[in-house]
């Protein structure tokens, strides 16, 4: 039951994300032409959400010891997955492409994570329902592109952006068992959080990236971002260090039905019917892989 709604309070908190980004974008005025500006904004988030877990962990006496120099290593790569390459990519890719459809396009590194996860884990195996529920959830990001041509295109910047970063996703989501046997979870994802912040900030800057209006609606919406990374990767993270990668895993495919509807909702986005179906396959695909036998 903990499990369930810990994955979908993380989920929902993610799906929020979408539409409070544009949002952030608009009341900072960065422009879809500001990549620089859109990198620093994404570090100051991550980089702030880092530091926040960490003291949250030093208050409650989580162990901060990292052994090996192969282990600080591995930290290392796993904030450059997890929150540097992941968000560069999300945050470019976001400012060129509709937020409910790059929610739903997202979701493909799900489907990628819970396929991955049978490779490389025997906790994971490979079974029909798995193989069939991803097909149903990746016919959900397929349907993004059929149908009314209004609802979008294929493009580079926006949904290929979006792509790599579900490939960061998934890749970062395999990692992350590994991170908790080389520190502590929570403890672990306040450094990569912080060190990918971090990582993010420099070339964001380097790139001439500035926030060029700073009003208290801004700060507002970019403390509910910091929340929902806070929030949303320490339980997320947690789940993935003692559970079964891919009945944790697929719950994001949730965040594409959070994320359309707070997009068309907050951002007055159009609705298309390409939306639904998309919904409502992701939704499929999570019901077909967690459902008893």
């Amino acid at each position: 039951m903990w499990v369930v709604i810990f994955a979908l309070t993380a989920a929902v908190a993610w799906g929020w994300a979408y539409p409070l980004i544009k949002i952030g974008f608009n009341e900072f005025g960065i422009t879809s032409y500001m990549t620089g500006s859109k990198i620093l904004f994404a570090g100051i988030r991550f980089f702030i959400s880092g530091i926040i877990i960490l003291i949250i962990a030093r208050i409650a006496n989580r162990k901060f010891t990292i052994r090996k120099n192969i282990d600080l290593l591995y930290i290392l790569v796993f904030s450059l997955m997890n929150t540097a390459l992941h968000y560069a990519f999300f945050y470019i890719g976001l400012s060129h492409s509709q937020g409910a459809r790059a929610s739903i396009l997202n979701s493909l590194g799900t489907f990628i994570l819970v396929i991955l996860a049978c490779l490389f884990f025997k906790s994971d195996k490979l079974t029909s329902k798995k193989i069939i529920g991803c097909i149903v959830g990746f016919c959900g990001v397929l349907a993004l592109n059929f149908g009314d041509t209004l609802s979008g295109s294929f493009t580079i910047m926006g949904d290929g952006m979006i792509i790599l970063n579900a490939l960061c996703s998934a890749v970062a989501g395999l990692m992350t068992r590994g991170l908790g046997r080389r520190v502590d979870i929570i403890v672990g994802t306040g450094y990569s959080l912080a060190i990918g912040g971090i990582l993010l900030i420099i070339p964001g800057v380097l790139m001439n990236g500035v926030l060029p209006n700073i009003s208290l609606y801004g700060i507002i919406i970019l403390g509910l971002l910091i929340t929902i990374s806070s929030l949303g990767f320490t339980l997320y993270n947690k789940l993935l260090s003692c559970n079964p990668v891919g009945k944790v895993a697929i719950f994001n495919s949730f965040i594409p039905v959070v994320g359309v509807l707070t997009s068309c909702l907050c951002l007055s986005e159009p609705f298309y019917f390409n939306y639904i179906i998309a919904a409502i396959l992701s939704a499929t695909g999570i019901y077909i892989i967690n459902r008893a036998k």
